[in-house]
């Protein structure tokens, strides 16, 4: 049974109607019917299609996935500079754009931005990058390679993917960051790390005050 079904799992035409249904029919869908308040749902629905293919076809790589041994010290300090750049640039983007959120978050509800640094890498970042990282760059490979072909067609499908919050802001600044992510991933193709990156990022994006675009409540 496991044969014929890895087969049809791996079968070009399988997987090209796969990846137009994930990658652009789910967001489009999402986009259309404004249905970024159930953003999980979709998040983790699709993490999950995402594990159950890893574990039929290429369960050798899946057991490997996180590879913690790459959290080490000769990638930390160039990925700590750059988050810290990236948040000065946030920082002034949103002081010239929208000066009233700034801070918004740490301003009004202190209590929750603890909750936010512990939670937000776990259950955002982490499935995020489970998708566009480790699912995507294993299954999608065949159709854009290993290199930075493969970077920027993760790059494009994670800014498409939050065009749903009906905003400029969140799609540009998610290419710039799909960019970074996939880079890292491509580099080091460890999801601990690249989940540790997205999640510094994350949390200082809402810190910051730049989460109002990226939240599905603010949708209308």
């Amino acid at each position: 049974m496991t044969a014929p079904l890895h087969r049809i799992l791996t079968h070009r035409a399988f997987m090209v109607i796969e990846f137009l249904i994930l990658c652009i029919a789910l967001p489009s869908y999402i986009i259309f019917t404004k249905s970024a308040p159930f953003m999980f749902s979709f998040l983790w629905g699709a993490a999950l299609y995402g594990f159950i293919i890893m574990r039929i076809c290429y369960a050798d790589e899946l057991k490997d996935a996180f590879k913690f041994r790459q959290v080490k010290k000769s990638f930390m300090p160039p990925l700590l500079i750059r988050w810290v750049v990236a948040s000065i640039a946030m920082v002034a983007f949103l002081y010239f754009y929208d000066t009233p959120r700034l801070f918004f978050l740490p301003k009004t509800s202190p209590e929750f931005v603890l909750i936010l640094l512990c939670m937000y890498p776990l259950l955002s970042a982490l499935p995020q990058e489970f998708i566009f990282c480790s699912f995507f760059f294993r299954r999608y490979r065949r159709f854009f390679g290993a290199g930075r072909k493969m970077v920027v067609a993760s790059a494009l499908v994670f800014a498409y993917a939050h065009i749903l919050y009906l905003n400029p802001v969140a799609p540009v600044l998610s290419l710039i960051g799909g960019l970074i992510f996939a880079e890292t991933y491509r580099r080091t193709h460890s999801l601990a790390l690249v989940t540790l990156e997205h999640g510094l990022y994350g949390n200082a994006l809402f810190i910051i005050g730049l989460g109002w675009y990226f939240y599905g409540g603010a949708v209308h």
